[in-house]
């Protein structure tokens, strides 16, 4: 898969792409990154791809010229590489407020597509003919707002990235995220390493009795126990989907005067 990122502070990436586990997708091309700045687009001297609102206000919004004929270059340059490209091209992402939220069932739909362009705005915003004409999907990581897409088209970026064949050292890591289906979307279980004793702090004796059943009921009862503690509503979700067994919902009522 190809992703085509449109930023005005390139560098950002850099550290990004050659750091920690996700780096062998970036690297080895199963995902790959490619940074293009609207500056180079632009016109004059300075090179500028803002502008001041009309109707005055605050702040500056990035100019449609530039970053359409950024965009060109990118469709040609994808088309270059993939003929496919012609026919079905790639689509548009926006980072915005208006966005659909992250979550894990999102990225698990981009993690199996052929890739995107994504536009990391700055300042006030980009200019609305733009994202009329161009931007085909729009995503947001929560209710808060940051000073560019950057850091968003990041986040994006690693989470499908760990879920590319052979990127992570276990195939099966990912398997046992929070929020993953393979859990039945609930929050994940508390981990332990040695030593057995820190600070005068037992691992809980379930999982160093060696029994495997008993180990997997542990941490299921333990991801029910605090996806209820903090995600109340994933309960109640999995409850319609018919994913909680009587064992599930006999652990839940006995432990629902405690929490």
């Amino acid at each position: 898969m190809r992703f085509d990122i449109i930023t005005l502070f390139p560098e950002l990436f850099a550290p990004f792409l050659e750091s920690g586990v996700t780096r062998r997708a970036y690297s080895s091309g199963q995902v790959a990154v490619h940074l293009w700045n609207p500056r180079d687009w632009a016109e004059g001297n300075y090179r500028r791809v803002d502008d001041r609102p009309f109707g005055g206000g605050p702040g500056m919004v990035m100019m449609a010229e530039p970053l359409q004929l950024c965009l060109n270059a990118i469709r040609a340059a994808r088309i270059e590489a993939d003929a496919q490209e012609q026919a079905e091209p790639a689509p548009v992402v926006l980072f915005s407020p208006i966005g659909t939220t992250l979550k894990h069932a999102v990225v698990a739909e981009w993690a199996e597509s052929r890739g995107a362009v994504l536009l990391c705005g700055r300042y006030e915003g980009i200019d609305q003919r733009f994202i009329d004409t161009h931007v085909t999907h729009q995503l947001s990581l929560g209710d808060f707002v940051l000073s560019g897409g950057e850091l968003a088209a990041m986040v994006l970026l690693d989470s499908l990235a760990r879920l590319q064949p052979g990127v992570l050292n276990d195939e099966g890591s990912f398997q046992q995220d929070s929020f993953n289906p393979a859990l039945d979307g609930l929050l994940d279980c508390p981990h332990y390493t040695r030593p057995e004793v820190w600070n005068g702090q037992d691992v809980p004796p379930e999982l160093l009795s060696g029994h495997h059943a008993n180990i997997e009921r542990w941490r299921r009862d333990q991801r029910l126990r605090i996806t209820t503690q903090h995600r109340p509503e994933l309960i109640e979700q999995a409850r319609k989907q018919g994913l909680l067994n009587a064992k599930d919902e006999g652990f839940l009522a006995k432990t629902a005067p405690k929490l």
